[in-house]
């Protein structure tokens, strides 16, 4: 029988598998070619009268693109893609051809935003895709293609904002501790293509836009800055937050023509019935796929919720408590006072995360029916932060392992007959695009064993979390054995997290 381990990397395999292009674009578009050729897209037509012209940009959209010329093959009369700096000679080395253009593919690919920061190249990329949007008529077809990523590979400041003027006052925001959808709203109002631009400008043209998404709830005018959605901010939430980091007076005399110029409220959403936006692979589907492969495999298997966000240390804490108590529910403890008491401080931490779609009581009335004969599986999904304190190497989802494991090894010791050693615990967190942090992994195993293991070869847990350096910590452990890589996966819907327990 395979190990806890060996299913826990089936499970986030089957996950990142059903959100890679080819698999995601597949499902959500076909191409009727006999008789008046139409594109079907999630069940709905749209006739080829016109030509058909697709544009995309994102860190994803270079395998959504050739997947999509495999399916659109002769209709398709032109395409320009924004594609991260790079990215074509990396999925060259890592074998992933399928991810490349064709031969004598008709879609152009522009390379820029090194470093995920707009540059010369990424606004050459977005003013291609503005000139063929702009030359688009009634009849044609514009298919959009969008991931994470996108926003930096899409610039095109409101003359007269230069670009070096837009990331300046970008920079200052981030610096003065302005959040990530802040940072989109002022980007948004001085964009010609964000916060709905793109569509606008493709008017009179059909715009579908397939997009792929990383952020959390899947907002549509946040993923990329929502180039093909009505804008939910107008100028003054702009001038808000402008104000709100004491920069109002100081602005670019550019910025200030085109705040000023903008119009006061936010489109009418009536000027987006020509556009049909489609999420075709987020967090949820991933976790869809290995809910279904976990039941498969004989699991009682729970998703928590697939917007799992807050500080690491936090949500650590909350997931070393529903193992806890999965183990005293296999031990017949279910309603003793050690179960009380897990219960308690699940529920408290879960008020404090207020992670969106987790419903503790739900998650409780679960776990409480649950007994030694079946294995149990948690999945989740989201984007943690890690508050750096040192100066390590680790990312996000190796900082949580290393915390999970580290605080089950905590439990274990803290009582002698702690429900916790008659239980097998393997606990993953993986980042679906195979990178976590500037790492060569996607994530990391843990286990209450874990701390063990690495003081017997020497190596303080503590010492490395204190550190922020779970990366060199998993490198050592083992030889690097419990260390999540999988290379690029060509794709992005944040990460995973599985936990499996079973009976000893």
């Amino acid at each position: 029988s395979m190990s806890l381990r060996e299913h826990a990397l089936a499970l986030f395999r089957s996950a990142v598998g059903t959100v890679r292009p080819a698999p995601m674009l597949q499902r959500a578009v076909t191409l009727q070619a006999d008789g008046r050729p139409r594109l079907l897209v999630k069940g709905r037509a749209f006739p080829l009268e016109g030509n058909l012209y697709l544009v995309g940009f994102g860190k994803a959209v270079l395998g959504m693109a050739a997947a999509a010329e495999d399916i659109l093959g002769e209709h398709l009369a032109r395409g320009i893609v924004s594609v991260p700096l790079g990215i074509q000679e990396s999925l060259r080395r890592a074998g992933m051809r399928d991810m490349l253009p064709r031969s004598r593919s008709r879609i152009e690919v522009i390379e820029g935003a090194k470093n995920n920061l707009p540059d010369q190249e990424a606004l050459r990329g977005a003013n291609a895709i503005r000139e063929l949007a702009e030359g688009l008529t009634a009849n044609d077809l514009l298919l959009v293609l969008i991931s994470g990523g996108g926003s930096a590979l899409l610039p095109a400041p409101t003359p007269p904002v230069l670009l070096e003027e837009k990331e300046k006052l970008t920079k200052m925001l981030a610096s003065r501790g302005a959040a990530i959808q802040e940072l989109n709203t002022v980007r948004k109002a001085l964009s010609l293509l964000k916060g709905g631009g793109l569509a606008r400008l493709a008017y009179p043209a059909q715009v579908v836009s397939l997009i792929l998404s990383d952020v959390i709830g899947d907002p549509l005018d946040i993923i990329a800055s929502g180039p093909t959605a009505a804008s939910s901010h107008s100028v003054q939430d702009c001038l808000r937050i402008l104000d709100k980091y004491e920069l109002l007076t100081s602005l670019p005399k550019s910025v200030e023509a085109v705040l000023s110029s903008s119009p006061a409220s936010p489109t009418a959403p009536e000027d987006y019935s020509h556009v049909f936006n489609v999420i075709i692979g987020s967090n949820a589907l991933a976790l869809d796929e290995a809910k279904c492969q976990a039941e498969d495999l004989g699991y009682t298997t729970l998703v928590l919720s697939a917007a799992i966000c807050g500080e690491v240390s936090r949500v650590s804490a909350l997931y070393c408590q529903l193992i806890q108590l999965v183990c005293l529910a296999f031990a017949g403890l279910g309603d003793g006072p050690l179960s009380d008491e897990a219960r308690a401080k699940l529920l408290q931490l879960a008020a404090e995360l207020e992670i969106p779609g987790l419903n503790p009581a739900e998650t409780l009335q679960a776990l409480r029916g649950l007994g030694p004969d079946r294995p149990v599986c948690i999945l989740a999904g989201g984007e943690t932060t890690v508050r750096l304190q040192g100066s390590g190497k680790g990312g996000r989802n190796q900082e949580l392992a290393l915390r999970v494991g580290l605080g089950l090894h905590r439990a274990r010791a803290a009582e002698a007959g702690s429900p916790l050693r008659s239980c097998e615990i393997v606990f993953l967190s993986g980042g679906t695009d195979g990178q976590d942090g500037p790492t060569a992994a996607a994530g990391a195993f843990s286990s209450p064993e874990l701390v063990d293991e690495a003081r017997r070869e020497g190596l303080d847990a503590e010492a490395f979390l204190s550190n922020n350096d779970s990366y060199t910590f998993f490198s050592q452990v083992q030889r690097g054995h419990h260390l999540l890589v999988t290379g690029l996966t060509g794709t992005n819907v944040m990460d995973i997290q599985a936990i499996l327990i079973r009976a000893k």
